[in-house]
Order: structure tokens, then sequence, then C-alpha cells
């Protein structure tokens, strides 16, 4: 068995990882910029009283997201539309990602679809899945016949 000095198992990731980061540097065409895909940043959390999804969604107007309960999924989806890009003769670069989105999320059982609640405010979506209300009912005892 030959043993190789100096091997690093993760050259072949670095070699991948070094080659994507060169095609996306050299891009020039929006063909390749379409192919990286608008994926906006989400935070769950859980109160007493509800669910919550914070949407991170900066630059998207309203009008262009959807938000949509279909059984127990809850889907957001719209577009982040490209704005008026101003070209210098000398330097041209667009780091910001555009495009069409859509993420869901599977709802649990104690949550009460017809009174969810959105809001959209400096760009951060906040949806508010209200829980069903539990009705607590004093102990009872049942007679036996």
């Amino acid at each position: 068995m030959r043993v190789v000095r100096g091997y690093n198992p993760f050259a072949e990731l670095e070699a991948i990882r070094e080659q994507f980061n060169r095609v996306l540097n050299q891009a020039t065409d929006d063909s390749v910029k379409r192919d990286i895909a608008f994926v906006p940043v989400v935070n769950t959390r859980e109160g007493d009283d509800a669910y919550y999804i914070e949407v991170e969604l900066p630059g998207v107007k309203k009008d262009n997201i959807t938000i949509d309960v279909n059984d127990d999924t809850l889907t957001i989806s719209g577009e982040r539309v490209v704005k008026d890009e101003h070209k210098d003769d000398t330097f041209y670069k667009v780091e910001s990602v555009y495009g069409k989105f859509e993420r869901s999320f599977s709802l649990p059982e104690d949550v009460d679809t017809d009174k969810i609640e959105a809001t959209s405010k400096n760009g951060v979506l906040e949806i508010k899945i209200p829980k069903v209300q539990k009705i607590e009912k004093a102990p009872k005892k049942i007679e036996i016949k």
C-alpha cells in the first residue's frame, strides 16, 4: 500500500468551490445570473397564542407577494423584480439576486387558518398564525348507573 503525504480529503471540494466562484465572477450574461435562485431568509417562532413566520423580503413590494393556505400547508410565493440598473463605462456589477421564490410550511393541527394575518414593514413580512383556543372545561364526575 502506498502512503500519500499531505493528503487533503477536502481538496476536491475546495476545487469545486473555486471553480464555482470563478464561474460566478466571470458571469456577464443574464442566463448564469438567472440560475441562481432568490431564496428569502425565514425565521419561525412560537408564542403562547400563535405561531409566527418572518420572511426577509427587501425590495419586494407587497403586491408581488402571495400567501396561500391549502389543507395543512402555508405557501408564500412572489417575485423580486429587477430595478433599473445603472451602467458606468468603467464598472458594472450586480450582486443582488432577483427572481421568483416560493417557500412552503407544514401547519400544525392546532391552528386557526381562518384567522391568519400578514403584515409587511421595512422589508420584513410577518405572518401570524393563531392557535385554536382551547376551552377549559371544569372536571366533571360521571355517575355510574
